[in-house]
């Protein structure tokens, strides 16, 4: 091995000592650096400058290299290592692991502070299960380990890696659909297990400061990532388990969706009556009742009831033309009592038991097998239906029950045992269904809606929802937590059924505040049991009116949510994030759920108890921030009480930064790229810069050529000074010509009229309004810079 000077770190991340643990020897080479110890290998991997993974290979075992979760596996030549007569290094100028050969013991290191300590056995087998056991310092506190309801720290409690639903949870659930293996630090590094297998997380349920990863089987490896900021450790996460694709321009639209609609004539007067009322909305979502008259009995028809849909396919047709996408619910289990039953026995797609005969099991639908995902047949065969559905108009996929719902232990796959691929099941369909539209419909952005997933999931273009919430206050106050954990994880389109789902609880102040909190959601998608009307054409005209206006408001921010889109596809970014983005040190802020930012430059307060006349609302002390309904000033780092009003809950726009917005359209297929109007709130001296993304909004990235005007990222800086400001629009693209944008710039907290302003030289008129301190004019921007100033 090649002894190298290696850096010393100013501190140390340590994983404990094991003194039954003898080091035998060190062999490297270009795939991996080897500790070969009493009782089996220790191997390392530098995956990046940020990334380190270890995996432990027991005596008599043989290494699994296949990972589900990750992207990026290459040993990479430009680490340093070094040994000596008692220590092993080896990482980067970032990251190093540091082993101890008497007694053994594993640290790793950054160049700021001690990561984690393994401790004890670091690996214990124990009967049934084996452990990865770490510790933990004092004050730290835990995010990740999937979707579930339990408070922003998730430190003390012991977590169930077992993806199942949760039907009617409210404040507190503490398994759900997405169980990740994933464990996220707020001293800002992860720890992710890179093993599919079901077990617990162990997040120092017993006050010892241990963090204990069990599994019944499989790998023993996980990945320890570091970033300077959040955002840098989001991007390196991303890097390793991959990104997910923008999704399709109408996703960031309104849903029409209910359980269910029961005929196609219902669902061509659903839309009507979006239309009536002109409510946008750019899709409509079929529930079971497209294959079946019933809800149980039919579920694995994975077809057409011709009796209450006779005509789909011109039905969709119809819908695309008016700009409306059809979204289809499926379901990987094939009934005994369906029309695919025969076909899927003989063309052997399901799983089976331990003697090869299908596998069947009862639940609450009916009789069943499952589709055997990790079996080609049945990959090939499920995708064939999608590829003639897609075929005949639908626009998008629904995967339900994914977990799976039920999935008996003693049924086997071709990746093997159900326990052992329980948790990326869901994980598999996803990625069927993207590797399909890559096959057969290059051009087109999937939309593939889940409710469960694991880690690396995004990068199939899952977007999950987090299942049967209860329709109840209880129900909506766990959605901010569980959407900003999963963003945390790289789920970034975490989402809930606006309204909420489970139980005919009619209340329509909670369906408006559950749909003006949705309006800061990736995706804005009201759906419910068929007791309560979920769509808001449907509400009475009073409750209509007042949620058209959370509608409209989604409409108006679509620039800027697009854009969103593209930061999370691009470099890793949630949508949503929590307040410890602006300020990582406040430690005030390290369990805060109930207020988040909507991208950089929204704060957001959800109201999510009845009769609230007044909130508190935390400032971050990075900028000031406004009103955006009363254009009332507030300073950053302070607490402030405020009245809240029935049409909108708090919402706060950082100052002196621009914000794209365009005109209310019936569907996103109306909206024009060009039309683009700027608002910001002025305060103080001071210059900030934001990019926007513009593209088709319909083919995939990869097929985006910049010389074809197909995309083009547009830098907007505002300079503030004593005398005037400065408004500067950059084309950043390869271009040949500029694209051209035009609209409204409207500029608040304008204490006086201004004398000027000119358009890249040229005066160009304007309106100020004294008593409300606003600012208006026009701009167009046709060429590679656009400078407007405004002089006092």
């Amino acid at each position: 091995m090649k002894k190298t000077l290696f850096l010393l770190f100013s501190f140390v991340l340590t994983w404990g000592q094991n003194p039954t643990r003898t080091y035998v020897g060190t062999q490297s080479s270009t795939s991996s650096i080897q500790i070969e110890v009493s009782d089996g290998i220790y191997q390392f991997k530098v995956l990046s400058d940020a990334i380190i993974e270890t995996s432990f290979i027991p005596k008599g075992e043989k290494f699994n290299p296949e990972s589900h979760a990750t992207v990026l596996n290459q040993h990479l030549a430009q680490f340093v290592a070094s040994e000596t007569a008692n220590e092993v290094q080896l990482g980067t100028s970032r990251l190093k692991v540091i082993v101890t050969k008497q007694p053994f013991e594993i640290r790793y290191t950054n160049l700021q502070n001690q990561l984690i300590c393994a401790e004890g056995a670091g690996y214990i087998k124990k009967d049934s299960t084996e452990i990865l056991d770490f510790k933990l310092s004092y004050d730290e506190k835990l995010y990740g380990g999937g979707a579930r309801a339990l408070g922003m720290n998730r430190r003390g409690n012991r977590l169930a890696l077992y993806n199942r639903a949760h039907y009617g949870y409210e404040t507190r659930a503490e398994l759900m659909n997405f169980c990740m293996p994933l464990v996220i630090s707020s001293k800002r590094y992860m720890l992710h297990f890179d093993n599919p297998a079901i077990g617990y997380l162990d997040l120092d349920s017993q006050k010892k400061d241990r963090l204990q990863y069990e599994t019944i089987s499989g790998r023993k490896t996980y990945q320890v990532i570091i970033g300077a900021t959040w955002q840098e450790l989001l991007r390196n996460y991303t890097e390793l388990t991959g990104r997910q694709p923008l999704p399709p321009r109408w996703a960031f639209g309104n849903f029409a969706s209910r359980f269910g609609y029961r005929s196609q004539e219902e669902v061509e007067k659903t839309i009507k009556k979006y239309e009536e009322d002109q409510i946008p909305v750019d899709a409509i979502i079929l529930d079971l009742f497209w294959f079946g008259k019933t809800i149980k009995g039919t579920m694995g028809n994975l077809d057409w009831d011709k009796d209450t849909y006779p005509e789909p396919e011109k039905m969709m047709g119809e819908l695309s033309k008016k700009g409306i996408k059809t979204l289809l619910i499926t379901e990987p289990f094939i009934l005994t009592t369906s029309s695919k039953w025969s076909e899927a026995v003989d063309q052997k797609i399901l799983a089976t038991y331990s003697d090869g005969s299908p596998a069947i099991w009862d639940f609450y639908f009916g009789n069943t097998g499952i589709i055997d995902l990790f079996k080609p047949e049945g990959s090939r065969w499920f995708w064939n239906v999608y590829k003639r559905l897609i075929q005949q108009g639908v626009g998008g996929i629904w995967g339900d029950l994914g977990e799976p719902e039920v999935f008996p232990s003693k049924v086997y796959t071709a990746k093997g045992k159900a326990d052992e691929v329980h948790n990326i099941y869901g994980h598999q369909w996803a990625k069927l269904i993207a590797e399909g539209y890559r096959k057969d419909f290059p051009t087109q952005r999937p939309f593939i809606l889940m409710r469960a997933g694991y880690s690396g999931s995004q990068r199939f273009g899952m977007i999950p929802w987090s299942g049967d919430v209860n329709r109840s206050w209880g129900g909506l106050q766990s959605q901010m937590e569980i959407a900003l954990q999963m963003g945390l994880q790289g789920m970034g389109y975490m989402h809930s059924d606006l309204g909420g789902f489970a139980g005919d609880y009619f209340d329509n102040e909670l369906y408006l505040r559950w749909l003006q909190y949705g309006v800061f959601n990736p995706i804005f998608r009201p759906h419910a049991q068929e007791e309560v009307a979920s769509e808001v054409a449907r509400k009475d005209i009073v409750t209509k009116a007042k949620a058209k206006k959370s509608v409209a408001l989604r409409y108006q921010l679509l620039p800027y949510n697009y854009t969103l889109g593209y930061q999370n596809s691009a470099f890793g970014m949630p949508l949503m994030r929590p307040l410890f983005f602006e300020e990582p040190n406040n430690e005030r802020l390290a369990t805060v759920a109930d207020t988040y930012l909507w991208g950089s430059d929204f704060l957001i307060k959800p109201i999510v108890n009845p009769g609230v006349t007044q909130t508190d609302v935390y400032f971050p002390s990075t900028a000031n921030w406004f009103d955006f309904y009363t254009f009332k000033k507030f300073m950053g780092g302070k607490k402030v009480r405020i009245s809240v009003v029935e049409d909108h809950i708090p919402t706060f726009v950082r100052a002196n930064t621009l914000i794209p917005m365009t005109s209310v359209v019936q569907n996103t297929n109306l909206y024009q790229n060009r039309m683009l109007d700027l608002i910001a709130f002025i305060d103080g001296i001071g210059s900030t810069q934001r990019s926007f993304y513009f593209d088709d909004g319909s083919t995939p990235a990869a097929n985006l050529q910049p010389e074809n005007h197909e995309f083009l990222v547009a830098n907007l800086e505002t300079r503030t000074q004593k005398t005037s400001i400065t408004l500067e629009n950059k084309t950043d693209s390869s271009l040949v010509h500029p694209t051209e944008k035009s609209g409204k710039i409207t500029l608040y907290a304008i204490s006086k009229k201004p004398k000027s302003i000119t358009q890249n030289g040229q005066k160009i008129p304007f309106e100020w309004f004294s008593k409300s301190k606003k600012l208006c004019f026009n701009y167009n921007h046709n060429q590679a810079k656009t400078t407007l100033i405004i002089t006092y």
